[in-house]
């Protein structure tokens, strides 16, 4: 067979060779059709890759030769050193974007690159709205796991009913003892679906290998209009999702995923890689924008349900795997993990069974949340709780906290954050088992401590079932007793007492997942 009737078969098939024979599949395929705005490019070689910090990747749209988006690798991903405390963070993009609606039909720029056009990036580092927030996240435009390349174009540029033509520099990816020789012209072109799916429709699907409805879990909820009135779904197909995700002003939304342990969002954020810039309010009111270091972050979002699956940074510092501000947000079977503030929760937030690790500071918020039959794992001190008089702080009923190192650390720590004082925190434990624990139970306090609720009720050992000795617990805390205190023991075993009114929901997965299977 000729060398050029094996190129173009080897072409129509999805597989490219190189004079040097470096062999590697596409997906979506070459002339792939019916494939989701929101895709991702992947690359398989025969042998692991390494980035190239040169070269470009472009985006054609076929019907106009219009370049819609580009990647220069030229531009590092995000800082690699943290920002010291007191220095100004600048803007992330020079020129905010203007949000006016949801489909963007009357702004005067576009999700994306800064300029809003797919023009070269000025910018110190890769930037990508997300969310459609008005200012961007740095992320990476190509992440290599093993022998597989992916590449993350930005956010809500593509359309439906459209042909792209995907043209790769050479200098994009290099081997130890082959070349990549790129992709030209129209060598590579796929077709996105012809219309989107119905915006009536109660019940999406994300699936990672573009069957679904969506490819990412952050095309999904960027297609449910803000303050959303009637509940809809997200069923998450199984599979890794390395995304970030962010969302802000979204209500009645249900994100459920097919298996707890199969189905994760993830991905490298924390302080340093995306810190607090100056233009970002940091104050500690619901409906502000507080970080964008988490992994998936729900901001200003009411009803929020996530159900039945994993979301964890795989980044160290102060890195959530889940920030949650808002209101009567709530949490099924999930697993959350994370390292320094694993999880965040400000506003009203209620755990059902689920399974929450971190190295320390493993929960840190300003309340009122209620965890019942959940565990917590934690390297260092489980908890740093910053509610005010204004609501409740954290009850834990009936679930674990297990210390994950070989020695102690203490249940929470002191109620400070540099000038900022919490003086009624709280933090309240009613039949929990323990693991791991000082005998001093909690960290040391402020000054103020007469309004501080660091309460026990029935603590045991995890190992033996045995009472643990509170002989030693700090003076300042409390060992409830059911004679004195029925009341209280009564009260904040009920969530509504704890969450200013609000009754979560009885989530089932398999009622979920029955509507979303028909």
């Amino acid at each position: 067979m000729k060398k050029f009737q094996l190129f173009v078969i080897l072409l129509f098939t999805g597989f490219f060779v190189s004079a040097q024979n470096a062999v590697f599949t596409l997906s979506p395929v070459n002339k792939a059709t019916q494939v989701n705005p929101d895709t991702h490019i992947e690359l398989t070689f025969g042998e692991s890759p390494t980035l190239g910090n040169t070269g470009k990747i472009r985006v054609y749209d076929v019907s106009t030769n219009k370049l819609v988006d580009m990647l220069d690798l030229s531009i590092p991903a995000g800082p690699t050193q943290s920002v010291n405390h007191g220095v100004a963070v600048p803007p992330y993009t020079k020129t905010p974007y203007q949000y006016v609606s949801d489909n963007f039909s009357n702004a005067n720029t576009k999700p994306g690159t800064p300029s809003g056009e797919a023009l070269a990036n000025s910018d110190t580092f890769q930037l990508n709205i997300i969310g459609r927030f008005t200012d961007a996240f740095h992320f990476y435009p190509v992440i290599i796991h093993g022998k597989t390349a992916t590449i993350y174009l930005h956010n809500n540029l593509l359309s439906y009913g459209k042909t792209y033509s995907v043209q790769i520099d050479p200098e994009v990816f290099i081997f130890k003892d082959k070349k990549f020789v790129g992709i030209k012209g129209s060598a590579y072109l796929f077709s996105t679906k012809k219309t989107a799916p119905s915006v009536d429709a109660k019940f999406y699907t994300v699936s990672r290998d573009g069957k679904g409805d969506f490819s990412t879990v952050q095309g999904a909820i960027d297609y449910i209009p803000d303050f959303n009135p009637t509940r809809k779904t997200i069923y998450i197909k199984n599979g890794t999702y390395e995304e970030i995700v962010y969302f802000r002003n979204k209500t009645n939304v249900t994100f459920v995923g097919e298996d707890r342990d199969k189905t994760v969002v993830c991905y490298a954020n924390n302080e340093v890689f995306n810190p607090h810039p100056s233009n970002v309010s940091t104050n500690e009111f619901p409906g502000t924008f507080p970080s964008r270091r988490a992994a998936f972050a729900a901001d200003n979002s009411t009803g929020i349900q996530l159900v039945n699956f994993t979301i964890k940074t795989t980044s160290k510092g102060q890195a959530e795997g889940l920030l949650m501000m808002g209101k009567e947000n709530s949490l099924k079977d999930m697993h959350i993990v994370g390292s320094g503030d694993a999880l965040q929760a400000n506003g009203s937030v209620y755990l059902d069974n689920c399974r929450i690790d971190g190295d320390g500071d493993t929960y840190l918020g300003r309340g009122p949340t209620f965890f019942n039959r959940c565990e917590m794992y934690s390297y260092g001190t489980f908890m740093w709780i910053r509610n005010t008089s204004a609501n409740y702080g954290v009850v834990l009923l009936n679930s674990k906290l297990v210390c994950s190192g070989a020695g102690e650390t203490e249940i929470a720590r002191a109620p400070s954050n540099k000038t900022r004082e919490y003086p009624y925190c709280e933090a309240v434990l009613l039949n929990c088992q323990l693991s791991g624990i000082s005998p001093v139970g909690w960290g040391a306090l402020g000054t103020d401590v007469s309004n501080v609720h660091y309460w026990e009720y029935n603590s045991t050992n995890l190992k033996d079932g045995k009472p643990v000795d509170t002989s030693k617990r700090i003076p300042a805390s409390r060992q409830l007793t059911m004679g004195k205190d029925s009341v209280l023991i009564q009260n904040y075993s009920h969530p509504a007492f704890v969450l200013n009114g609000w009754n979560p929901p009885t989530l089932s997965i398999d009622s979920i997942l029955s509507v979303v299977n028909k």
